[in-house]
């Protein structure tokens, strides 16, 4: 079993930057999937960047790709999302996702989650 804590998120003017950071518990954290989501209010949870146990590989959204980067560090038991050139509509509570079976774009898969960090992105 894994516990995820995000950090990192906060309020930026639009074209600003965020990283995000989500601290995994457990020794097992290498062997877990990733993937971060988030919710903005009265919208479903999406799907943001998710990357392999081996960060080998990664993906993206759409609305994302090539703006967000998704990475992670096995050795300090910590996934990243680096956040550039934010606007508005990517204001939403972000949330890191882990397992060790699913790699999809399904939340409803994923079994362990942290409790969600606000990015809030002004115009």
């Amino acid at each position: 079993q894994v516990q995820l804590v995000e950090s990192g998120g906060g309020l930026v003017q639009a074209g600003g930057s965020l990283i995000l950071s989500c601290v995994a518990s457990g020794r097992t954290f290498s062997r877990y999937n990733m993937g971060w989501f988030r919710q903005a209010p009265g919208q479903e949870r999406e799907f943001v960047a998710g990357i392999r146990w081996s960060g080998g590989s990664v993906y993206y959204a759409d609305s994302v790709k090539g703006r967000f980067t998704i990475s992670r560090d096995n050795a300090k038991n910590t996934v990243y999302l680096r956040m550039n050139s934010l606007q508005p509509e990517d204001t939403a509570v972000y949330y890191c996702a882990g397992d060790q079976m699913y790699y999809g774009v399904s939340h409803r898969n994923y079994n362990y989650w942290g409790q969600g960090t606000q990015v809030t992105v002004s115009s």
